[in-house]
């Protein structure tokens, strides 16, 4: 959903954008954007705000309904998808596992490394912004971005639905 102030302004190709006024955002409490082509979920949650590909990483599932919890000290998206657990800071996936070797065998938490490419947020006079990662390594979640994405996102969703 659109501000309206938003309608007709054009933003700058770099960023920041302007996403919406933060009462809005606050109410909203999940926004999905699309920046210079690139889907992008905004998030408040407990005073702060965040924003990330839309899109989950491992599976192109939209990430706007996932739940929200503290794990291992991290506040972390979860997919509703495959339930991946998504860092909101930094894009690291985690998850518990135990390790066999040990006896008895301790569930701990552990990281597959940051997978889901995370945008910065800041906000000027009520006004939100979100300038886009500007780190030209590759992210999982890029995949799912973009046209190519989109075909992606489909494709994974077929294969979904022919498991079921």
């Amino acid at each position: 959903m659109w501000d309206r102030d938003m309608e007709g302004k054009e933003q700058p190709a770099g960023g920041p954008h302007f996403v919406g006024k933060k009462d809005e955002l606050i109410e909203a409490k999940r926004s999905f954007r699309t920046l210079e082509g690139r889907d992008v979920l905004v998030i408040y949650h407990q005073g702060v705000f965040y924003a990330m590909d839309s899109y989950c990483y491992h599976a192109g599932g939209s990430l706007e309904n996932g739940d929200i919890e503290e794990l291992n000290g991290k506040l972390c998206i979860i997919c509703p998808k495959h339930k991946y657990k998504i860092s909101l800071a930094n894009g690291e996936c985690i998850y518990k596992a135990t390790d066999p070797r040990q006896t008895p065998p301790v569930p701990r938490w552990y990281s597959k490394g940051v997978k889901q490419r995370v945008h910065s947020v800041t906000e000027t006079n009520g006004d939100v912004y979100v300038t886009l990662s500007g780190d030209t390594g590759w992210f999982e979640s890029d995949y799912y971005q973009g046209e190519k994405g989109k075909v992606e996102r489909a494709r994974a969703e077929e294969a979904e639905q022919e498991k079921s």
